[in-house]
């Protein structure tokens, strides 16, 4: 592969003559994009989007991250809801409004991307793809994780990597790194891709003859681009006095976290999830297939073989990190998935398209993902048109109190203080951001707590003086494992300590039993007799007087 095979479209273009037609389709595309998430947009919150719906809105009052937050992911994200918030409102419908921008700027840059390396209608299939695929309930799609906030800053930097190869352009290396560095800062995996841009620049130059200081020249620009972002965090993380705790957390406990699952869990965890993901959109995950077969068998997909892998691989190294396969991590291998599909239509239109006798079959790859597309709408119809989403948020998270988290918070917000503070113990932080109180504490997830890693103890500790220090008017338990996820060998300090906590200094003022297919809500005199039956209940404790 040569220099030039990065900037022009090589396979032969089946849409139409005319550049009108696939850019109409791309609209197209958008506008369904847009009908479907705005559809979808009052979608409860879950506890990750509560977590940096909270983070957003402290930013906004001019609280930086880490001092009432505390948690392992870097703060990208956390400044992306900010401005989300600040633009559309402090409402989980104005989060997922943000979203939907987000992910349609996504569709607009991997169109733009398979355009430039393949031709109009390997990007027409590559965005509907993505649009298709980065929706699905399979990776949690239509939810505000930072995934999604990773993919858009690392595809505009590769996007830029190619144009700054193809034009022998410094200043659009420099920005090509900046962007995949700001990916980095949005969530640690997105360093995978800046390492995978910078290798790729290595292997094109060198393809090139470039001379070894004129490619050290450029890898000094474009890494002193993708430091920049990191290098400004750290900057505010220490002018805002908080630098020794994001490092504690962002690092530190970080590499406990990640070096805690073993191979045998990381096997059933990806068994467990990877199925379902493919199940969903069957047919597009064969076309993928078909598009990686297409660089052995045809030339001109053959031509951009190195980026192509060497982007599925980083890709899949950046799902894989921690090696717990959450659903949503898989949003960061779409792209690359996308850019397969489109390459097996538009190869496969343009192998069939020779045959002088049959031309007509050239339009078969086309019609047949057409096809696959309907069939995937057709199997998520129940979640795309559905009405009723309390009971859509249960079928997807099972137990967890996301629906009942808005009216636990509605409760709080009318019989608590907007100068006080108050504590959840269990993994709820949507309950902080829809009350609009301050926690008492900087543990707004207790999974650190009960995880079998050398602070646990220590985490755990620091939490119950925070919430002693800070005398909070509300305390949330929420008795839901999913909430928690103890084992077998976690540190059980912090259940001893609150049930004596509770009972000497709270009085119950409300249960809410969480069932199948409904939840019991009770409040204050209601509950003096209520005895709830399921395991999934979530208690909410008012601060005695005197």
């Amino acid at each position: 592969m040569n220099a030039q095979a990065t900037c022009e479209p090589v396979v032969n273009d089946a849409v139409s003559g005319s550049r009108f037609v696939p850019h109409a389709l791309l609209v197209v595309v958008l506008l369904l994009t847009c009908a479907a998430r705005i559809h979808l947009r009052n979608i409860p919150l879950e506890r990750d989007e509560g977590e940096y719906a909270y983070a957003g809105q402290l930013m906004l009052q001019g609280i930086p991250p880490y001092k009432l937050t505390y948690n392992m992911k870097l703060p990208g994200t956390y400044a992306a809801y900010a401005a989300i918030l600040a633009v559309f409102g402090q409402t989980s419908a104005g989060i997922h409004l943000g979203l939907m921008l987000v992910n349609l700027s996504t569709i607009v840059v991997v169109f733009l991307l398979a355009l430039r390396l393949f031709g109009s209608l390997a990007a027409i299939v590559a965005a509907t793809s993505y649009a298709m695929l980065s929706i699905s309930p399979s990776v949690l799609g239509f939810a505000g994780h930072a995934t999604h906030f990773v993919v858009l800053p690392a595809l505009l930097g590769i996007l830029l990597l190619l144009k700054a190869i193809g034009e022998n352009r410094l200043t659009f290396l420099f920005w090509s790194g900046t962007l995949l560095g700001l990916a980095f800062v949005m969530k640690q995996p997105g360093f995978l891709f800046v390492i995978f841009a910078g290798l790729y620049l290595i292997m094109t130059q060198r393809e090139q003859r470039i001379h070894l200081l004129a490619l050290m020249r450029k890898l000094v620009i474009f890494s002193a681009g993708a430091l920049l972002p990191f290098a400004i965090t750290c900057v505010f993380l220490w002018r805002a006095g908080v630098f020794s705790t994001f490092w504690f957390w962002t690092v530190s406990y970080a590499s406990q976290y990640a070096t805690n699952t073993g191979f045998r869990e990381a096997v059933s965890l990806f068994s467990g999830v990877f199925p379902a993901i493919v199940a969903e959109s069957l047919g597009i995950w064969l076309f993928f297939l078909v598009g990686f077969t297409a660089i052995f068998w045809h030339r001109e997909a053959r031509s951009h073989s190195s980026f192509l892998l060497g982007f599925l691989l980083f890709s899949v190294l950046a799902v894989c990190p921690d090696l717990l396969f959450r659903k949503h991590y898989f949003i960061l291998l779409l792209p690359a998935i996308s850019l397969f599909t489109g390459i097996a239509v538009s190869a496969s239109a343009d192998l069939l398209g020779r045959s002088i006798k049959h031309q007509t079959l050239g339009h078969l790859p086309a019609t047949l993902f057409i096809v696959v597309l309907a069939g995937s709408v057709y199997t998520q119809r129940d979640f795309l048109f559905s009405t009723d989403f309390t009971s859509l948020s249960r079928s997807i998270y099972g137990g967890n109190p996301f629906p009942e988290a808005v009216e636990i918070s509605n409760y709080l917000r009318a019989h608590t203080k907007e100068d006080t503070t108050i504590a959840i113990l269990g993994s709820e932080p949507e309950i902080y951001f829809y009350t609009h109180r301050h926690s008492a504490t900087g543990y707004i997830y207790t999974y650190g707590l009960m995880e079998e890693q050398k602070y646990a103890l220590q985490m755990q500790n620091q939490m119950i003086s925070e919430i002693e220090s800070s005398r909070p008017e509300a305390i949330v338990f929420v008795n839901v494992g999913a909430s928690w996820l103890p084992t077998d060998h976690s540190q059980t300090l912090i259940y001893s300590w609150a049930r004596q906590y509770l009972h000497d200094h709270y009085r119950l003022d409300g249960v809410v039993e969480i069932h199948n297919t409904h939840s019991e809500f009770r409040w204050g005199d209601d509950t003096n007799a209520y005895q709830p039956h399921s395991n999934s209940v979530v208690y909410v404790f008012g601060r005695k007087t005197g």
